[in-house]
């Protein structure tokens, strides 16, 4: 199942699982936060901002579950 910008996706942390928003897909090496993500094409990341903090973070796609 693809995920597109803006659906509402679970993925996990330390914490437990965290639901929110992808908010930008990256497919080729950047860097966040003062970390460096070598996403590409077969392999994207996404940007993805907490529901319950606004917080954003870096996730492989694979890592990330949409919800409905």
């Amino acid at each position: 199942m693809a995920i597109s910008k803006d659906d509402k996706v679970e993925w996990n942390t330390s914490q437990g699982t965290t639901e929110g928003h992808a908010r930008e897909k990256r497919v080729s090496e950047f860097t966040f936060e003062g970390q460096k993500f070598n996403a590409s094409k077969e392999e994207p990341y996404w940007i993805v901002e907490s529901s319950k903090t606004g917080a954003k973070a870096a996730h492989k796609e694979s890592s990330l579950t949409k919800k409905q």
